[in-house]
């Protein structure tokens, strides 16, 4: 890994977007890591376009503004894609992990990513569906970002999934997210 690791995550509000942000700072920091997680909101409403973004680091964070050149960028909603630009600055490495059922080669070409660019795919909303009964696609899209990215071990991220959910929620709605994030991870489709 990388010095520091710069994560954008697109979502809209309602989906979890902001807590998978929080989620992946809390299983990085318990690793012995620099962290940092913030949202960007627009009109705070459900539904609305949101940013949230992530810095992971083996050295102490001094920088606190937006991520500008993320090497990972998480689409939830993969909606946005039509109407933001979720490719705005990454980095010519960077690292793509889209909420669709469409696979990684469509998603490519409707990125128009660079070619050293890599593009994953999961089914997030599905997963969620089976998972959690809801469509609350954060749990299974950490579990996929966590994988592409490498930051942390999926058992260290389940375990930090427990503590995250189990301080608010239900032991089936905790067991469901845990679910989520196994298969998010598993599932994640490289293309």
């Amino acid at each position: 890994m990388a010095d520091t690791v710069e994560i954008r995550w697109h979502g809209r509000g309602g989906q979890g977007t902001v807590t998978a942000a929080k989620v992946l700072a809390d299983a990085c920091l318990s690793g012995g890591r620099y962290v940092q997680a913030f949202p960007e909101y627009g009109p705070e409403r459900a539904g609305a376009p949101l940013r949230a973004y992530n810095r992971v680091s083996s050295k102490e964070l001094r920088m606190h503004c937006p991520v500008l050149r993320p090497q990972v960028v998480s689409v939830v909603d993969a909606t946005l894609i039509d109407s933001i630009n979720v490719t705005e600055g990454a980095t010519k490495d960077a690292i793509f992990v889209v909420n669709t059922s469409k696979g990684p080669k469509e998603i490519r070409a409707r990125l128009n990513i660079e070619p050293g660019q890599k593009i994953f795919t999961i089914d997030a909303t599905k997963i969620a569906m089976e998972c959690i009964g809801r469509a609350l696609p954060n749990a299974s899209m950490l579990g996929a970002v966590c994988k592409v990215a490498g930051l942390v071990t999926l058992e260290h991220l389940l375990e930090d999934v427990r503590k995250s959910f189990g301080k608010k929620f239900s032991q089936k709605i905790i067991d469901g997210n845990i679910e989520a994030t196994r298969r998010g991870y598993e599932e994640v489709r490289e293309g």
